[in-house]
């Protein structure tokens, strides 16, 4: 697999050298309009939402898009999603194939495979916009709450969920409001901090402003992502 927009400090963690640097510079990217600044990345992004929102979403060109991306990838933004069917980011940001680096899981949290995967897109596809998305209504975040509540665990690995949620239901817990409206916005809020200060590549990262790590709330009814304030 060729390797597109991948920064000198991304090829020597995940052991490129001068070969793959040398292919970089010979091949252009497939998708030259997904070149931007981190900034610019969320402007489209969330252009994109607007579309999808208004119901105006563009026709994307697959045939063309799959040729284009045959020999690599550089897409424009990554996004940590829950896996709950209802939440589709590729629809939800009008976007087309190779634009999203899309890692999904129920609760939207960052474990050691998702940081994995976005220290991939970042360092080696060079990636400068990460966006953990969080919707209402999220099951996994009402689990959470109700096992810490009763003290009973769920059966399966579904704990596993549970304790990679619990600490940001538990931080939520003192706040007031909706609770479950709470929690969710809390782990957005946690995992947007997570995954930017990942030492060594996510925090070297957004320190020398190469990357953006955002939030925000997929609001089921309208369709409408809804930015979390940054800190």
């Amino acid at each position: 697999m060729m390797l597109y927009g991948a920064s000198a400090l991304g090829l020597a963690a995940f052991g490129g050298g001068a070969a793959l640097a040398k292919d970089k510079e010979a091949k252009a990217p497939p998708k030259p309009q997904n070149l931007l600044s981190p900034d610019a990345a969320l402007k489209r992004l969330m252009e994109g939402n607007s579309r999808y929102v208004s119901g105006v979403s563009r026709r994307h060109d697959f045939t063309h898009e799959r040729e284009a991306l045959v020999g690599g990838q550089n897409p424009y933004a990554a996004v940590l999603s829950c896996a709950d069917s209802r939440i589709a980011p590729e629809y939800a940001f009008d976007s087309g194939r190779g634009d999203l680096f899309v890692c999904r899981v129920a609760g939207n949290f960052a474990g050691d495979e998702t940081v994995a995967s976005m220290e991939y897109t970042v360092a080696v596809l060079g990636t400068p916009l990460i966006l953990v998305l969080g919707h209402d209504n999220c099951g996994a975040v009402d689990a959470t709450i109700k096992s810490l509540k009763d003290d009973k665990p769920l059966p399966g690995h579904i704990p596993t969920l549970v304790a990679a949620i619990a600490p940001s239901v538990k931080a939520a817990a003192q706040q007031s409001g909706d609770a479950l409206e709470n929690a969710i916005r809390q782990n957005v809020i946690d995992n947007v901090a997570k995954l930017r200060s990942a030492a060594p590549l996510l925090n070297a990262a957004a320190e020398q402003g190469k990357l953006k790590v955002v939030g925000g709330i997929y609001r089921l009814r309208t369709g409408t992502v809804e930015l979390l304030a940054q800190s």
